[in-house]
């Protein structure tokens, strides 16, 4: 189990890294493209500011072993962003597509609950 929650935090901390930051390299209209959900700047920027802080909590307290806590509430916040992916991709009627942001959630759910009830990581 150990290995596997390791495996989805890194994995999951590259995607949410990479899909936050590139909310800061594209621009409004870019991210706009092709969408019938006109979203605001800010609200891109805010959501692309919690992914990349939260792909770092993902990883970052378990390997520096300090507020390890923080990596289950992170976790926690991600999956209430991938709900609302998943919302918004299907409301523009792309239901394949919505299964992208639909796992994600899944894997961080379970690796929320996996740092949070199965096996915690220890601080020292």
């Amino acid at each position: 189990m150990r290995y596997a929650l390791w495996i989805a935090q890194g994995l999951l901390a590259l995607t949410f890294l990479f899909a936050g930051g590139s909310k800061f390299v594209m621009t409004v209209e870019e991210m706009n493209q092709g969408s019938t959900i006109q979203l605001p700047g800010l609200f891109l920027r805010f959501i692309g500011t919690c992914e990349v802080l939260g792909g770092l909590a993902m990883v970052l307290p378990g390997l520096l072993k300090i507020r390890t806590g923080l990596t289950p509430l992170a976790t926690a916040g991600l999956v209430i962003i991938m709900i609302g992916a998943t919302w918004i991709t299907l409301a523009e009627g792309m239901a394949f597509i919505a299964l992208i942001p639909f796992t994600a959630g899944v894997l961080a759910a379970f690796v929320a609950y996996g740092r949070w009830r199965v096996l915690p990581l220890k601080s020292y």
